[in-house]
């Protein structure tokens, strides 16, 4: 009983934790797209908490986990504008970077993969309908912000977007059914989503898009 209580609480920390990382990860990569749009404070701040919390409460309110921790917790608001801020003020230090918005959202989109599918598991999903909402909890901050944007969701036109985060999250559930560490499990899940979707963004790697046909009618007659 005190080491299924241990395992419990060990869970519900490590849930915790990757959220906070990937609110703050995804907040991050939300400020710095408003930064780029050229927002307003009020509209990073906005922007940086749409994208961080999103899907967080999406998660949440699917698997009846009422009120979600984003909105009962005072520290994802908090994580979020400090963000928001790190962004407004020193957006120039990480422009430096190389690629910010796409590593920040490929970190965000790794750690709430694997949140996502811990959570869905401690709620007793089972490990099919786990690994698909560990998926949607990590795409969800990035269709958020792109939304926002008036732009086309970069899960539906980006490098293994939303498989990676699926690749990520089904680590977590095969872990899970064979009782291993979900430490290790974690980490694991969380470094093959954020190692496919850097290596797909550098070496262009996509999924198969359909032929259309005007298009190419259209070029042939230019």
């Amino acid at each position: 009983m005190i080491e299924t209580q241990a395992t419990r609480d060990l869970l519900a920390t490590l849930v915790t934790t990757l959220d906070l990382g990937g609110t703050f990860a995804f907040a991050l990569s939300g400020a710095m797209a408003g930064v780029r749009r050229r927002l307003d404070i009020f509209g990073i701040f906005v922007l940086s908490f749409a994208a961080a919390t999103f899907g967080g409460i999406t998660r949440d309110l699917l698997i009846g986990a009422v009120p979600p921790a984003a909105l009962k917790d005072w520290h994802y608001l908090a994580v979020s504008l400090a963000a928001g801020l790190i962004c407004f003020f020193w957006s120039p230090m990480i422009e430096k970077l190389r690629n910010p918005v796409r590593m920040l959202d490929a970190a965000g989109l790794a750690l709430f993969a694997v949140s996502g599918a811990e959570k869905a598991l401690t709620f007793g999903l089972s490990p099919v309908m786990a690994a698909l909402l560990g998926m949607l909890t990590g795409i969800g901050g990035g269709v958020a912000r792109d939304v926002l944007l008036s732009e086309i969701p970069a899960v539906l036109r980006s490098d293994l977007y939303a498989v990676a985060a699926l690749a990520g999250a089904a680590v977590v559930v095969v872990g899970g059914l064979l009782h291993f560490s979900i430490v290790i499990t974690a980490l694991s899940g969380g470094l093959l989503c954020f190692g496919l979707r850097v290596i797909a963004i550098r070496r262009g790697w996509q999924l198969p898009v359909a032929q259309d046909s005007n298009a190419e009618q259209t070029t042939d007659e230019q």
